[in-house]
């Protein structure tokens, strides 16, 4: 008997392996497609110049011994004539002063404990007179706040006044001059030495950079900042009290010690407020051994201007500034930004270079950081975040099933 429903085997097998091949392509080569690693996205980062800044020519008196500095600055910028040990006077009373407030701590406007002021402080007021310093007149039984004690001190430099407050805060000069030598140790002021509260022996002294170092300090102590700053002040015993530092007010000075001696000649310590490229900026001088406080006043001005001249405020980064770009192989882009402004102070000629350093990504979510940039200046760098600016999708999955294999 003939079969007539014989099956084409051959054609059977054929589709057979089609639907087999199909199968394992939509079962295991579909995933395989989706799920396999992508490329990451090319990170390309555009070349900088250095940006460099201009030489600074600070202009120091001919005479006397000077160092300047900049608050956020380390060190000095600049400095004239011996930077030796030499006798800094009155400016004593800033270490004093500043000593006297970590034993007996203001804040804002606090006037502190009230001080009576006994027969002991009269006798130190008759011995600043025998020896022709200056003084603020002292009687049993005044009473004055710290506050206004520290004012009788640094305004019209009353040198009694300064050793009555290291007494009232330590007890002794003696328990004084511990603490005061343990404070300059403690702040690396290691060429400064002192033997008295107020700079009347020649045996306190100091060098110019140590003084710009303790200009810091002062400037730093809002309570003895803003004291240095007052051109006069009526005390209630005492009466009218004015500054005798007479540059306040000009070409931004604002503080902050003189100090006259005959072995010292005139000194000043100083600090000013100047503008760099738009910002504010604390400068902190010494000039000590001149001959006169007008002939050493009359250079300061100068001095400033031609140090602000050699200060340069760079910016290095702007919120949002681009530093680098990603490009993944599907079409997406994305940036790395800065995460946040960013400048310098800069003193003289120096050149500014900057190297950028991202991450590999597939993808990634918007202010994701993905690496940084540093800029180089001299021996300090800054380092700037860097964050995506939009998110960036992973590989879609049409461009995975068309680049199987990548």
């Amino acid at each position: 008997m003939r079969n007539d429903e014989t099956p084409n085997y051959g054609l059977r097998r054929v589709v057979v392996a089609v639907l087999t091949a199909f199968i394992l392509v939509v079962v295991i080569g579909v995933p395989a497609a989706i799920l396999a690693p992508v490329p990451k996205a090319d990170a390309s980062v555009p070349s900088a110049a250095p940006t460099v800044t201009s030489a600074a020519h600070p202009r120091f008196p001919s005479f006397g011994d000077g160092a300047i500095g900049a608050v956020g600055l380390p060190g000095v910028l600049a400095r004239s004539g011996s930077q030796s040990p030499h006798p800094i006077a009155s400016i004593t009373k800033v270490v004093t002063m500043l000593v006297v407030l970590e034993r007996k701590p203001l804040a804002g406007a606090q006037e502190g404990p009230t001080i009576t002021f006994t027969q002991r402080d009269v006798q130190i007021y008759q011995n600043v007179i025998a020896v022709d310093g200056s003084n603020a007149p002292v009687q049993a039984g005044w009473k004055l706040t710290e506050r206004q004690a520290i004012e009788t001190t640094m305004l019209p430099s009353a040198n009694n006044y300064a050793e009555s407050l290291a007494i009232w805060a330590y007890g002794s000069v003696p328990k004084y001059l511990t603490a005061a030598r343990a404070f300059l140790k403690a702040h690396g002021l290691t060429h400064t030495s002192l033997v008295d509260t107020n700079g009347l022996d020649p045996g306190d002294r100091s060098t110019p950079e140590d003084l710009v170092a303790l200009g810091k300090l002062a400037h730093a102590n809002p309570v003895l900042a803003q004291i240095v700053s007052l051109r006069s002040v009526t005390e209630p015993q005492i009466g009218l009290l004015t500054n005798t530092n007479e540059l306040l007010g000009q070409a931004g000075v604002d503080g902050m010690k003189t100090g006259t001696t005959d072995q010292a000649g005139a000194c000043l310590l100083f600090s000013a407020k100047v503008s760099v490229d738009g910002q504010p900026v604390e400068l902190i001088g010494v000039i000590l051994g001149a001959a006169t406080h007008p002939q050493l006043d009359a250079t300061v001005p100068g001095l400033l201007k031609s140090v602000t001249a050699g200060l340069h405020e760079v910016r290095l980064a702007t919120k949002a500034e681009p530093f680098a770009t990603y490009h993944t192989k599907w079409g997406g882009t994305a940036k790395a930004v800065a995460a946040a402004d960013e400048t310098v102070l800069v003193w003289g000629r120096h050149s500014v270079s900057r190297a950028t350093q991202v991450a590999d990504i597939r993808g990634g979510l918007k202010n994701e950081r993905v690496g940084s940039v540093t800029f180089r200046i001299a021996d300090r760098s800054v380092s700037v975040p860097l964050l995506l600016d939009r998110n960036v999708l992973a590989a879609p999955v049409w461009w995975r099933l068309t680049h199987p294999v990548r």
